[in-house]
């Protein structure tokens, strides 16, 4: 049975080429276009989500505190995919409780590798 990811980017292009690239690596996409569409759709079992930090309605930092607060998907591993390379900025992902940071661009063997490195 395939993993579960869910990929969060207010950029539809993004979303697209994160769901491409996983698919054909063999994992289920789940797509959400901000944090508030993420925790509505956090249903099932995800295996790891994968996020923007810069979003409308609900940024990524918000949406990993309120997936680490969630009891059912506290362990989850969770990606950064930002264009944000600032120590600060890395450092507030990791208080958050990101478990990692890929910064765009980025390739798609790039994000295959971390992908299944963070899986097992």
């Amino acid at each position: 049975m395939p993993k579960t990811i869910l990929a969060v980017d207010d950029s539809a292009s993004m979303r697209q080429m994160v769901g491409f690239t996983l698919r054909n690596a063999g994992y289920e996409v789940i797509s959400a276009v901000d944090g508030q569409d993420a925790l509505e759709k956090l249903s099932g079992p995800i295996n790891l989500v994968v996020t923007d930090l810069n979003m409308p309605r609900m940024d990524g930092l918000e949406l990993i505190r309120r997936i680490r607060a969630n009891a059912s998907y506290k362990y989850i591993p969770l990606l950064m995919l930002t264009t944000e390379t600032q120590e600060d900025k890395k450092a507030a992902g990791k208080a958050a409780g990101a478990t990692g940071w890929i910064v765009k661009p980025f390739s798609a063997v790039q994000l295959v590798a971390v992908v299944k490195k963070v899986l097992g």
